[in-house]
């Protein structure tokens, strides 16, 4: 059959449809199912309470009956769980074999070929790109058949350094055709980075570009590569994608990935596997600073992801999901390619930046694509909320009917500003806390009874079979409202992660070992009057001031309620007196800069007046900006370093968005010094 590669599209154009003996190749080994809707006309009868009493008092009522409606199996599992937290144990679905890949896109290619499952929203605006179930799938089994044909097989890992693009998602979708478990490692870590991760995983292959583009630069993808896999001899073949003109410079490993792929069979059959076979790991910075190869298996991973992204946001039939992030994050394993996917969705990726070519790319993308659910990070959010309102407005936004949070908690200026001015006060707005560890949403407002309240800022209820606990400084649960400790997790669910990749002990005793009996989640929460579930940050972030215990990102969202504040970020540093005071390194709005003494004092009212006097920082520092991965987190570790005049040794700096921050903040905090030794030399002469 002939075929031509398209590099507008980043697929394989077919030069006659296949449809029929494709899929017939493809399913020809799945077993008959439970008949749809079994699940949902069982229990769409049950109220959320009920549906949620059922989930944690009957999990295995709860969970057999969604995965055997809602997944294809090749081989029905014969048992729904078997987990022990103490030791980290934990299997679902056992005895069972299906394919993921054959679950988002053989399944709907059956029904309705033809239909969108990706939207490229290319980093130019309006050269978005279409992509069919059809169309995906044939790229996705060419793909296989050139990995196979590479000597790739089952179990083998595969690392993924690429942009967001549908070759991207093609790269991932082929590896859970033939069992094997992809890395992917976003596309803009540094090649020490990139080998730290290939090696750890013992990559065979990887997956790249010539270059990346993003914000209308060029990203150059290969020359890191090549310098990441001289240290990493497990590397057998390196395939190169072309996402732009510019020829790459092929070496002895390099295959050119189009070029191949043209000659590959459009079919390819897929791999049965266990529920419990590897489907993927995910790279997340550990505190030892060596990073940490989070597994995630095939079956609960899955399950749980479609799950979440229909009931948390709301997906029905035909609407157009934006979630925003790269595929490097779980956020886009999860809710850019797999839950989606899984459901049958059209979703977008999104290649670009909030503000380019201008602050309005977001609106005016969700205006073009009608996008039906915006799911973005409060850090894009207080970028966006600096400009005015109009780059909002002037996009019609009428399209959207869920907007979503994620990352870290959101402030209230952002919540507000989210809801209000680009929801128009008619979207509800989740604030999902997960981890990359939880494998999905975990505590998000929805789903929840019809009407029920949404409180800002406030993530709130558990989804299905989540039980959250908080326990005390002893290890006790709290009981009752209007208390704050460690959040934990009573009992185990499918999207769970199944250990650190070589390293099981680690995982056992990061997430186990703390509150035995307890998934650790290393967030310490509030649980409201009403119940409700209120993220106040890392456990790591927490101050102990003069006996009083804070977290940090209960001083933050205090001080971003300042008009002039966009972000701060706050730190803990040593006090002879008070054990540790608070120190907030503050961003102030463009024309607030003229009398930062003025505004720092109504911070500190500001903090006395919402938590307490004993909770406004010690130290303000004024920046133009705040050190930052490139997933959008704040590096705390770097400006306690700042803070404490440590900076001789800031340690790894590779994952920050841009190093020379570092520089900026140092000199800041060098100016500050010498001004307050000034003002003590000054009071000594009075």
């Amino acid at each position: 059959m002939a075929a031509s590669f398209s590099r507008r599209t980043g697929l394989f154009l077919l030069s006659r449809c296949r449809t029929g003996p494709v899929l017939h190749r493809c399913l020809s080994s799945s077993s008959p199912q439970t008949p749809p809707g079994t699940w949902s006309s069982q229990l769409s009868r049950l109220s959320h309470r009920d549906l949620y009493r059922l989930s944690v008092t009957d999990p295995d009522q709860f969970w057999g009956s969604a995965a055997a409606d809602r997944l294809r199996w090749v081989k029905p599992f014969h048992r729904v769980r078997d987990c022990e937290l103490r030791s980290g144990r934990i299997s679902w679905f056992l005895g069972g074999k299906l394919n993921v890949s054959v679950n988002c896109l053989d399944v709907h290619v059956e029904k309705h070929p033809d239909r969108v499952a990706l939207i490229w929203e290319r980093d130019e605006p309006g050269t978005e790109v279409k992509v069919t179930y059809r169309e995906l799938l044939e790229t996705t089994c060419r793909f296989a058949n050139t990995l196979k044909s590479h000597g790739i097989q089952k179990g083998d890992t595969v690392a993924i350094y690429m942009p967001v693009s549908p070759l991207a998602v093609a790269a991932m979708l082929a590896c859970a055709r033939i069992g094997a478990v992809h890395t992917v490692v976003f596309a803009g870590f540094s090649s020490e980075a990139l080998a730290g991760r290939i090696q750890d995983a013992q990559c065979k292959a990887v997956v790249t570009c010539n270059q990346g583009v993003r914000g209308g630069r060029l990203i150059d993808l290969k020359s890191t590569v090549d310098a990441a896999v001289k240290n990493c001899p497990s590397v057998r073949h390196v395939f190169v994608s072309q996402r732009t003109e510019t020829p790459a410079v092929m070496g002895r490993l390099d295959v050119p990935l189009e070029e191949v792929m043209s000659q590959q069979s459009p079919v390819c059959p897929a791999e049965p596997l266990d529920s419990e076979d590897l489907l993927f790991l995910l790279y997340t910075s550990g505190s030892t600073g060596k990073p940490k190869g989070i597994v995630h298996t095939q079956a609960g991973y899955l399950l749980y992801t479609a799950l979440t992204h229909q009931y948390v946001f709301d997906y029905r039939d035909g609407d157009v999901f934006g979630c925003v992030a790269d595929v490097g994050w779980i956020t886009g394993h999860s809710y850019v390619v797999y839950g989606p996917l899984c459901n049958g969705a059209t979703t977008v990726l999104f290649e670009s930046t909030p503000v380019y070519p201008n602050p309005g790319r977001y609106w005016e993308m969700v205006q073009r694509l009608k996008i039906s659910q915006f799911y973005g990070a409060p850090t894009a959010l207080r970028l966006l909320l600096k400009y005015d309102e109009s780059w909002v407005k002037k996009y019609d936004r009428s399209s959207l009917r869920t907007l979503g949070s994620v990352g870290e908690p959101i402030n209230h200026e952002a919540w507000h500003w989210f809801h209000s001015v680009v929801g128009d006060g008619r979207c509800p707005l989740v604030d999902t806390w997960w981890q990359t560890e939880t494998g999905g949403v975990c505590i998000a407002p929805r789903p929840a009874e019809e009407g029920a309240p949404i409180v800002p800022a406030m993530a709130m209820r558990p989804f299905f079979g989540i039980q959250p606990t908080l326990l005390g400084e002893k290890g006790e649960p709290l009981s009752g409202n209007s208390v704050s400790g460690a959040l934990c997790i009573g009992q185990p669910w499918p999207g769970m992660a199944r250990s650190i990749y070589g390293d099981h002990q680690r995982f056992v005793d990061a997430y186990f070992k703390p509150y035995p009996g307890y998934y650790f989640t290393g967030d310490g929460a509030y649980r409201s009057e009403d119940g409700y579930y209120q993220i106040t940050g890392r456990m790591d972030d927490v101050i102990n001031v003069s006996g009083h215990r804070l977290g940090t990102a209960e001083i933050e969202d205090a001080l971003d309620e300042h008009p002039a504040v966009p972000e701060t970020a706050v730190i803990g540093i040593p006090h002879d007196i008070k054990g540790e005071v608070p120190f907030a390194f503050v961003v102030l709005k463009e024309g607030f800069g003229d009398d930062p003494p003025a505004i720092l004092q109504q911070l500190r009212e500001l903090v006395a007046t919402k938590i307490a006097k004993y909770a406004v920082p010690e130290h303000f520092l004024v920046v133009a900006r705040l050190p930052k991965t490139r997933s959008g987190k704040i590096m705390r570790r770097i400006l306690r370093k700042v803070a404490m005049e440590t900076t001789g040794d800031l340690g790894d700096v590779s994952t920050l968005d841009d190093p020379s921050v570092v520089t900026e903040i140092i000199k800041a905090h060098e100016q500050h010094r010498k001004q307050q030794q000034r003002k003590q030399e000054e009071k000594k002469k009075k």
